[in-house]
């Protein structure tokens, strides 16, 4: 078997013929986040609390068995059944380096990634590997897992050489590796300026291609993988690169200005907002990749009554997204596999012991709003409101949007800087405090909630992506 290899706006074999790569995100796996497991904060956060409460050596036992069984055989063989063909692999750079032995491989941080790979590989399933948290923080958002909104490795050139050191020890590890479709160096960058991340990029492309001149690269564009407009052409210097767009649509979220009923402005904006994402990339004939989409879905404890019309209204959009990428013979990974039941493909069940343990911590998770991901805050919008009205009333017009306006707007910023940074920190020991007194059998049961055979399938979401991946085989 060879390498895939991008050529011109496609993803092709050692023969030339077109792959779609048609797949899902392991996100909140490699690199743990607050709404796909239920805990606040960051995972640096909640990896210390635990430590402090239980011990090393039970917090350890946790995360290790909460990798093993969040992706066994049963996963690989369940995705491979929907027609799907690849998983993109988020992963923190902490699994392979610690901030305060810098530049020292941690090899048993290949331990889980080697095993999903190579699990993935058994079932005819291509993988792409994300570095989903790079040294310092590469964006502004808690998957970075830096605890700030300030993105540090934009500013200390140290953080950029232990990334591209990372990557070079990535690309000895895996430059054989043929089920590897691809290395997707940095997710969502935000830098502000807009031009050090093609200094970046051009970096990691020299570092790895010295190593791996076969794997394809997958890089995001600026703001969270939404702009390519400063990349100018860069292009020209590089072979065998794929450029990754985010493509979230407004409509797929609690925040949706309106009901979303398919109508024809409401598909232009959606095919606007698509098009402007891959615009430079479609002025020069290059290969667009969607390394992230999907909407998130209702809940009957939050959303009682109303889940079954909410989440009809989110497969709506799914619906039409599709139907724009499929006539752009699109590759793409939507957000996410797994997860609590916000938005994956499976998701872990209410009768579980994680789920019953964190069962009202959860609650009051939601009604706090203190994870930024699809937050409904209308319980304590109230308590936030008087800041921004604040600012609105003593900070310049023209000062009040800051980078990564417009992404973020002024409120966004006041409830990722007040709610998801500063108020979730006072409840990580609390989540840390819930395994206080569990034996070790107890731990391994917790971690084991989220196996395959402990969670639930979200039958309608699949079911789309099954007969959107089959259609498009069939035109192959």
């Amino acid at each position: 078997m060879a390498y895939l290899k991008v050529s011109g706006t496609k993803i092709v074999d050692q023969n030339g013929k077109e792959i779609i790569l048609r797949g899902a995100g392991l996100g909140g796996w490699m690199n743990m986040e607050n709404f796909i497991s239920g805990y606040p904060g960051c995972e640096f956060q909640i990896r210390s609390a635990l430590a402090d409460v239980i011990g090393k050596e039970k917090s350890e036992l946790f995360f290790d068995k909460f990798l093993e069984y969040f992706f066994t055989e049963d996963d690989a063989k369940f995705f491979k059944s929907l027609g799907l063909n690849c998983i993109r692999l988020p992963f923190n750079y902490r699994h392979f380096e610690d901030d305060m032995n810098p530049r020292v491989l941690k090899k048993e941080g290949f331990k889980h990634l080697d095993r999903v790979i190579d699990l993935c590989s058994k079932h005819g399933i291509y993988t792409i590997l994300d570095l989903h948290t790079a040294p310092g923080g590469q964006n502004t958002d808690w998957h970075a897992d830096a605890g700030t909104h300030i993105a540090k490795f934009w500013e200390h050139k140290d953080f950029q050489d232990r990334t591209v050191w990372l990557w070079e020890e990535l690309a000895k590890h895996y430059q054989n590796n043929t089920w590897i479709a691809g290395y997707n160096p940095l997710n969502e960058p935000t830098d502000p300026y807009h031009t050090r991340i093609v200094e970046v990029y051009d970096r990691l492309y020299e570092a790895i291609r010295k190593i791996d001149p076969h794997h394809a690269l997958f890089f995001d564009g600026n703001t969270f993988a939404s702009d390519f407009s400063h990349f100018g052409d860069v292009h020209k210097k590089w072979d065998n690169v794929a450029y990754s767009i985010h493509d979230y649509s407004v409509f797929g979220f609690p925040a949706a200005p309106e009901p979303y009923k398919s109508t024809e402005t409401q598909l232009h904006r959606l095919r606007r907002s698509y098009e402007k994402k891959r615009q430079w990339m479609d002025e020069r004939g290059l290969c667009v990749w969607n390394g992230e989409w999907g909407p998130v879905y209702a809940r009957k404890e939050y959303e009682g009554d109303r889940t079954d019309a909410i989440n009809e209204e989110r497969y709506r959009v799914l619906k039409d997204q599709l139907d724009i990428y499929n006539k752009d013979r699109l590759s793409w990974s939507i957000w996410l596999y797994k997860d609590i039941g916000f938005q994956g493909m499976v998701y872990v069940s209410r009768e579980t012991p994680y789920m019953k343990l964190f069962k009202d911590f959860l609650a009051k998770k939601h009604r706090l709003a203190l994870d930024a991901w699809g937050a409904d805050d209308s319980q304590v919008r109230d308590a936030y409101q008087p800041l921004i009205d604040l600012i609105k009333r003593e900070v310049k017009p023209e000062h009040q949007n800051l980078y990564p306006a417009p992404v973020w707007k002024l409120s966004d910023r006041v409830g990722r800087l007040a709610r998801n940074i500063l108020l979730s920190e006072f409840f990580v020991r609390e989540w840390a405090e819930h395994f206080q007194g569990k034996s070790e059998q107890e731990i391994d049961e917790i971690a084991r909630s989220f196996h395959f055979d402990n969670c639930l399938h979200r039958d309608g979401l699949n079911k789309i992506l099954t007969d959107n991946a089959t259609l498009v085989a069939q035109e192959n």
